[in-house]
């Protein structure tokens, strides 16, 4: 199965929780549908991309990357890369990537979806991200890469106001699907 054929699986097989998602899980089908290459930043009019709130063992905190772009503290995330084979493999793999944390457990999702303006193509294009959670083993240290400008663990009902709503909501489902696992 190719990338796109997962995305779009993942996206038919997906139940939105709010009315708002739902319309995106349909946008976000279409593009798929519409464009051979929905899955790589080339996509000008947007792409698929894959986000995950890495929670703390105890899904207490949630580490969170400064963006240098955006200049924000978001969850770990981006691009889909030739060599991925699933939507859960991008998660993971940035999330690994962007935190430096070794043995993450993805949880079950996707839990989120979210569409935001970036600059991948001047004067902009559209991020379709696809959201996901993991959970850091206890005891790990965040290790910053060259992706970030700071890297740092904050209590999930306590993300800075330099972030943004979609970054909350994806943390506090990331706990709940945790607690109630």
């Amino acid at each position: 199965m190719s990338l796109r054929d997962d995305a779009r699986e993942v996206l038919t097989g997906w139940t939105a929780p709010t009315a708002e998602e739902e319309l995106l899980r349909k946008e976000f089908l279409e593009h798929v549908h519409a464009h051979e290459d929905a899955m790589w930043r080339e996509c000008v009019p947007g792409h698929l991309t894959a986000t995950t709130a890495v929670l703390s063992h105890d899904g207490e905190r949630v580490l969170l990357t400064l963006h240098p772009k955006a200049g924000m503290w978001l969850p770990m995330g981006g691009h889909c890369e030739r060599g991925d084979v699933s939507l859960e493999a991008v998660a993971l793999r940035e999330a690994t990537e962007e935190s430096g944390i070794p043995g993450l457990r993805l949880l079950p999702g996707p839990l989120a979806l979210d569409r935001h303006r970036v600059w991948c193509h001047p004067p902009h294009s559209h991020h379709l991200d696809i959201e996901y959670g993991a959970v850091a083993p206890a005891a790990v240290e965040a290790v910053i890469s060259e992706e970030s400008l700071d890297l740092r663990w904050f209590p999930v009902d306590g993300i800075p106001d330099l972030s943004d709503e979609a970054t909350r909501r994806l943390a506090r489902r990331a706990r709940e699907i945790l607690l109630a696992g």
